[in-house]
């Protein structure tokens, strides 16, 4: 069996969690910090997670196509995401982002705000208060935010074949390639690639719950 869907979904996988895990992680604490349209952001920031795949991935093509405004100045340079594997990562990093932002959110928000004002306390800069203090208080749930978001990677379709296609060898990962497989009614296949994702989603799920018993476990302790 052909293994290329199994390397390009990890390798979009991956960086497109990646590109949520900074994104998300960014957004969530200048979030939490506002005082105004909170509310507004927030649903923006959440909309990629409610929106349909297809809607997402139309909007990515507005976006990055020949005639999108980011697709034009790419063009300029010879540049293009549009049928690449780049593209898939694009696709996958938005439709994941919002999973690692409300997480992240969500940590940031049951943080002790005391550990902070301790910080500032001590002379600490906002930056270093945060790398020192914020994140390693919080990294159960966001290392919980930045597994979600890879599993969703993992399992992109909507938005992935309408920014990148369908190209096997290039942007075919395995959730295109069970498509391609039950439209070509390949069963043995498309039963295959179904048996490969459910394996790694659930291993991440068991990952992400051994986190959430342990950080429960210390706040027991506490």
């Amino acid at each position: 069996m052909n293994l290329s869907p199994l390397w390009i979904s990890l390798k979009v996988a991956l960086c497109a969690a990646f590109l949520a895990f900074l994104l998300g992680v960014y957004a969530a604490h200048r979030v939490v910090k506002l005082r105004r349209f909170k509310g507004l952001i927030d649903g923006i920031f959440t909309l990629p997670m409610v929106l349909p795949p297809t809607v997402v991935g139309f909007f990515l093509l507005l976006i990055f196509g020949k005639n999108g405004l980011l697709g034009q100045s790419l063009a300029k340079i010879g540049a293009t995401v549009v049928f690449t594997w780049q593209g898939a990562v694009i696709a996958a990093a938005v439709v994941a982002f919002p999973l690692m932002y409300r997480t992240a959110r969500g940590a940031f928000e049951q943080m002790n705000a005391d550990l902070v004002s301790a910080g500032r306390t001590l002379g600490m800069s906002e930056t270093r208060i945060f790398w020192r203090v914020i994140l390693p208080s919080c990294w159960p749930g966001v290392l919980s935010g930045a597994i979600l978001a890879f599993a969703r990677a993992l399992g992109e379709f909507g938005a992935t074949s309408m920014l990148a296609g369908n190209i096997p060898g290039r942007t075919q990962t395995m959730s295109l390639a069970i498509y391609s497989a039950v439209a070509g009614n390949n069963r043995e296949k498309a039963y295959a690639w179904v048996a490969v994702i459910m394996a790694f989603s659930f291993a991440m799920m068991l990952v992400m719950n051994l986190l959430t018993g342990r950080k429960g476990s210390a706040k027991g302790g506490l």
